[in-house]
């Protein structure tokens, strides 16, 4: 199972290689399912954010997708809307909501429904030469549109990667 993610995220990353645009966001943390008896499990993330569509003096906001890969197999691929709020000393906090699918490998870990939302807050810092490191929590869940909602909530650290 380890090999299948680590050859998933290697594909990921290569292809993510080949698209233009603002950022490419790699993440790894670990999963929290809400369901008792899911199988939590360590989740590898890439993330893509476009040129911001709107930029303030202190706000953000862009296109975004992820492809995320729990250790057991459980996957999601989402796209939607990314904020981010630039702050002094070079800290920002980012925002997204992305809608997407969600496959589950194990009967457990079901969600309810293959539409799940995964929602994201991180707090993070920029260095000198663009590139960033935050901390983000997520959450995804059906919005209670599926037959049951667990969700399931993640912890990740995430290297950002400017583009261009």
């Amino acid at each position: 199972m380890k090999t299948k993610i680590l050859l998933s995220a290697a594909l990921a990353t290569g292809l993510a290689s080949a698209v233009t645009g603002q950022e490419i966001v790699l993440g790894m943390g670990h999963t929290d399912y809400s369901h008792h008896g899911a199988r939590d499990g360590v989740l590898i993330a890439l993330e893509y954010t476009h040129t911001p569509f709107y930029e303030g003096r202190i706000f953000s906001t862009r296109l975004a997708g992820t492809i995320e890969v729990v250790e057991t197999g459980d996957a999601f691929l989402g796209v939607g809307v990314s904020g981010t709020w630039t702050l002094q000393n070079s800290w920002f906090i980012e925002a997204s909501v992305l809608p997407g699918a969600y496959v589950e490998a194990i009967q457990l870990n079901e969600l309810g429904s293959t539409f799940e939302i995964r929602s994201q807050i991180a707090v993070g810092k920029r260095f000198n030469n663009g590139k960033g490191l935050s901390l983000g929590l997520s959450h995804k869940s059906n919005a209670s549109t599926g037959y049951v909602n667990p969700g399931v909530n993640a912890v990740t650290l995430r290297w950002h990667i400017p583009l261009g």
